[in-house]
């Protein structure tokens, strides 16, 4: 299958914020449970502000989304970053993640970033198992912190060393 990255772009607004609701309407994957605006857009944005941000696209599509942001933005956490990613549901499970992490992990190296963290949900097991796979490792768990669709949940927080 072939699919390239690009960074994002003012364009990119609709199907971004559309991939990202799917997963709140639909999953755990997301968060929260009120879907973002359009106009939010921008402050996602905002979070990757000269960090990597790019989409996914097959046959001029886009069809997922990944990100590199600060951890906190402090002087002294310089060197950790959260990796975020969304793909289709049914683009999921061909290797486009794998290789959107690939490409995220070698920006963070060339940014002096060595350390990567992903926050998730206990309920979506498919992305804690995921991250695994791709050398994570539970680093703490928030219990009972959340809830969605009625259904309490636990952060999970993972991370990797690049």
């Amino acid at each position: 299958m072939a699919f390239n990255f690009r960074p994002v772009e003012d364009g990119d607004a609709r199907v971004v914020v559309d991939i990202f609701n799917h997963y709140v309407e639909n999953s755990f994957a997301a968060l929260p449970e009120k879907k973002m605006t359009y106009g939010e857009f921008d402050l996602l944005r905002e979070h990757a502000v000269d960090y990597p941000f790019y989409v996914v696209e097959k046959e001029g599509r886009v069809i997922g989304f990944g990100m590199l942001r600060p951890h906190l933005k402090k002087d002294t956490t310089k060197r950790a970053a959260d990796v975020i990613y969304y793909i289709l549901p049914e683009f999921t499970g061909w290797g486009i993640g794998s290789d959107l992490l690939t490409r995220l992990v070698g920006d963070a190296k060339a940014r002096g970033i060595d350390t990567l963290l992903a926050s998730i949900s206990s309920e979506n097991e498919g992305s804690i198992s995921f991250h695994k796979r791709h050398g994570f490792e539970e680093a703490g768990r928030f219990r009972r912190v959340g809830r969605k669709f009625g259904k309490d949940f636990d952060i999970v927080w993972m991370q990797r060393f690049v």
